[in-house]
């Protein structure tokens, strides 16, 4: 049903997250985004998060319900007893994951509340399912891997639709009865997608050395695995024109800068590091760039936000496929994807990208097309208002 036809029966939205502004996260910025916009749709919205009520941000016509307990069992008790006083049939949208609901991911208490809740819609959006397990972990992991199981187990079975943020966490969702299909839903940028024009020119100016630089980004926060391709792939692109330098955004990028610096010493100059940003300086500096370069050990998915970020900004984007990638960004032409989840697969890429600057115009056109079409927060409220559907995961 649409948002107006759900409006006139009286069905209010009840987003349940573990963080949300101030609070920072990826997930906090999401709930924001679609608490705001099924607000301007018309819908009755309320957000239940971990908090204390005093100096809460909310957007317009939301109302945020703090819970100073978390989802613990005594707030589980004030979050039934508020929301038994609030009239009309309720929608609850869970923004799951395990370990922002607290009891360090094992908040079984939560799991049987939202399975025996009954008289309400239960939606479940999985940003996260479970902890990895396995034999070579130790068994500490694996409790923990078999406790987040079993806890999906038990909301996958009462929930009465299933969004995933990723096709990869279907292979983790096959615990029987499954009510419903599971929809891909990927999580839309939670940066503007159209920094003003003067701001990017401002900062391509003041990035620059000369009117011939070329600006490759990367967007990111520098752990282990990511950082080791980027160093990698890095050297060799900045080695091959002088006229290349890195622009380094997120936390964690000074360290890197420093460490990468340390060892290749050559290139000292040649990298800006920037830190963390504020939303709108991060858009126009990611914009500001000629191209980003994006590598991830387990292939781009929907659930990397930093590509999002460029694709939604129409930048051109450089990264790799893997097992976790998605079979809609292969042929899509809207990115240069590397075949393998290798530093020379990603370095073979982004060079021929680089050696070929009058693609890049009509590649960021076709980033930004691709974008607002599948992944934009204008699509995530067209599949939740049902004005559009969302792609069902078919089991594997």
């Amino acid at each position: 049903m649409s948002g107006r036809h759900a409006d006139a029966l009286g069905v209010s939205w009840h987003l349940l997250t573990g963080e949300f502004p101030p609070q920072p996260g990826g997930v906090s910025d999401y709930t924001w985004q679609v608490a705001e916009g099924l607000a301007r749709a018309g819908c009755a919205v309320h957000v239940w998060a971990p908090g204390e009520r005093q100096d809460t941000p909310a957007p317009e016509d939301v109302t945020v319900h703090r819970l100073p307990e978390g989802f613990g069992v005594r707030g589980l008790g004030r979050l039934e007893s508020e929301l038994e006083r609030l009239p009309g049939p309720k929608r609850l949208v869970v923004q799951y994951v395990p370990h922002a609901f607290g009891y360090k991911a094992m908040n079984v208490p939560f799991a049987l509340w939202l399975a025996r809740r009954r008289g309400d819609e239960v939606w479940m959006f999985f940003h996260e399912v479970c902890f990895p397990w396995g034999w070579k972990l130790p068994w500490r992991h694996n409790v923990l891997g078999a406790v987040t199981r079993a806890m999906a187990a038990l909301v996958l079975a009462r929930a009465d639709r299933v969004f995933v943020s990723t096709l990869w966490w279907n292979r983790l969702l096959h615990a029987p009865p499954r009510r419903v299909p599971i929809e891909w839903l990927p999580v839309p940028s939670n940066l503007p997608t159209q920094p003003p024009a003067s701001a990017v020119e401002s900062l391509r100016t003041s990035l620059r050395t000369g009117p011939e630089t070329v600006l490759i980004g990367h967007l990111g926060t520098y752990g282990e695995l990511i950082a080791g391709m980027l160093e990698e792939a890095l050297p060799a692109l900045l080695r091959k024109d002088a006229r290349r330098l890195a622009v380094l955004a997120g936390r964690g990028s000074a360290r890197f800068a420093e460490q990468f610096t340390g060892r290749y010493p050559e290139l000292t100059g040649r990298v800006r590091a920037l830190g963390g940003l504020p939303g709108d300086e991060l858009a126009a500096t990611l914009k500001a760039c000629d191209m980003l370069l994006q590598p991830f050990p387990d292939g781009l998915s929907t659930r990397r936000g930093s590509a999002m970020a460029g694709l939604g900004l129409g930048v051109p984007l450089v990264s790799n496929a893997g097992p976790a990638t998605e079979p809609p960004w292969h042929g899509s032409g809207a990115l240069a994807l590397a075949p393998e989840p290798t530093s020379a697969a990603v370095l073979g890429a982004a060079e021929a990208l680089l050696s070929a600057p009058e693609t890049w115009p009509a590649l960021g056109r076709r980033a930004a097309d691709f974008y607002e079409e599948n992944f934009s927060l204008a699509h995530t409220l067209d599949v939740l208002l049902d004005r559009a559907r969302a792609r069902v995961v078919e089991d594997t």
